[in-house]
């Protein structure tokens, strides 16, 4: 057992302990510190978010930092609200009494945050942790070592250790943290590491949050604005070089707009990243040469349409579409996780929704089309765990609504009430009044009166 973890661990059960998290005033004094961290320190966090990715400063704003301010803004204007005591009816049969339900803390949490948004799938959890009350050890991942660094230190400066504590390392500190006993364990990454996550917490009982991934489907029917249409989604499966839970993974399309669909997706290829991406530096690499080679072996399961390119030295490839990908390969098997769509053709909408459905239930699924009978049966056949209309990724910027999978592709959510209540326990109290006492519940019960009262009650 690692002693430096477990004296952490102990650190932050004696600060919980306290009570000082109680506080709401404490609560939100808290998330304005994270912001404060993260404002101080921009420079630093989008530097970080550069080295490991190539983010470029704009995009490391954009689907990062500004995505948690909006948060930790929204967690702010609404926790005083969340926390408060919950009054609710009470059945006739407990009269006099009344009901509330309390909103308390759960109290230590382990945070697991994934290295293709470091910034982002760290604090969000983070702030909503903090907005909770509860106190946090955070585990970024080893892959994005400099964005780790960073939140080392910056959340070091900012935050007691018994408060906030960011672990480094790698497979070992993972489960050394693991073997520790933990009131909530919240887990961003591979269904294959999530069941993992969810093994060891079984063994304390310790719920869980998994938000994992999968292979988020498009589609894009006869009725779309085909040109739109390919811009927006050129712009969510290559933002971050593909590396995004939430990427459109693979595209349905009818066969009557393909081909329009395919030179106006090269059009906005070629807008966004110039006639020669490799070059771009607006298209970020991938996160290491591991990750690269497995993205480079996609390559070849299908016939490349656009693209294919790649650079060995910037761990870069080409925005790409695949006509006709072989289905049982790792292009159509495995989330791609790089900026590679493959591309199928449909005759029937029917048909396309049959192909998804024959899959694992998707982290996200995106629908362009101006038919809103297709609209609404996708949305009532499919399971999902939430998507666009005409749109992609940008559902989970809105600090509105919740964020998270179903199946495999995750279990609970977070984002706005969602957060703050993944972090919460609901204490259910019921109060009996000590100025009336009705007798019909107490033994003995060969009464007929009492028998015609009870069902009176409860019928």
């Amino acid at each position: 057992m690692n002693e430096e973890y477990l004296i952490v661990r102990k650190k932050q059960d004696e600060y919980f302990k306290s009570g000082k998290t109680l506080s709401i005033k404490e609560r939100i004094k808290n998330l304005k510190t994270l912001k404060s961290a993260m404002k101080s320190n921009e420079s630093l966090l989008l530097e970080a978010l550069y080295k490991d990715l190539g983010k470029t400063h704009f995009e490391g704003y954009e689907t990062e930092l500004g995505v948690v301010y909006s948060e930790i803004n929204h967690l702010i204007k609404h926790t005083k609200t969340w926390a408060k005591k919950k009054r609710v009816g009470t059945p006739l049969a407990h009269f006099p009494s009344s009901s509330y339900i309390l909103k308390q803390p759960k109290g230590n949490v382990l945070i697991f945050s994934p290295w293709n948004y470091p910034i982002q799938l760290a604090l969000n959890p983070l702030a909503a942790a903090l907005a909770a009350g509860c106190t946090v050890i955070l585990k970024p991942s080893r892959y994005s070592e400099y964005t780790s660094k960073a939140l080392k230190k910056v959340l070091g400066e900012f935050f007691e250790e018994g408060l906030v504590y960011v672990v480094e390392g790698g497979h070992q500190a993972n489960q050394d943290l693991l073997d520790l006993r933990f009131d909530h364990i919240f887990f961003t990454g591979s269904p294959n590491v999530g069941r993992v996550v969810m093994a060891a917490a079984s063994k304390n009982v310790t719920p869980v949050t998994l938000e994992l991934g999968g292979k988020s489907p498009v589609i894009i029917d006869e009725s779309a604005n085909i040109k739109l249409s390919a811009t927006r989604l050129a712009w969510g499966k290559y933002l971050n070089a593909g590396q995004t839970c939430v990427a459109p993974d693979y595209l349905l399309i009818d066969e009557k707009v393909k081909d329009r669909f395919v030179v106006e997706f090269k059009n906005a290829i070629t807008k966004m990243f110039s006639t020669n991406p490799i070059t771009s530096p607006d298209l970020p690499k991938i996160i290491n040469e591991k990750h690269f080679e497995r993205a480079k072996s996609l390559l070849k399961c299908g016939k490349i349409v656009i693209g294919g390119g790649f650079d060995n030295n910037t761990l870069k490839i080409e925005p790409t579409l695949i006509e006709k990908p072989d289905l049982s390969s790792p292009l159509m098997c495995d989330e791609i996780f790089a900026p590679i769509l493959p591309l199928i053709t449909y005759k029937s909408f029917d048909d396309a929704l049959e192909f998804i459905r024959q899959r694992e239930k998707p982290l996200a699924f995106y629908i362009f089309s101006k038919n809103n009978e297709r609209v609404k049966k996708a949305h009532e056949v499919l399971t999902f765990g939430g998507g666009c209309v005409n749109d992609c990724v940008v559902h989970l910027t809105n600090p509105n609504m919740p964020f998270g999978g179903v199946g495999n592709s995750g279990l609970g959510s977070y984002h706005s009430k969602q957060g703050f209540d993944t972090f919460t326990h609901e204490k259910s109290i019921l109060r009996k009044s000590l100025l009336l006492d009705i007798p019909v519940r107490y033994a003995p019960y060969n009464s007929n009166l009492k028998d015609k009262i009870v069902r009176l009650l409860m019928h």
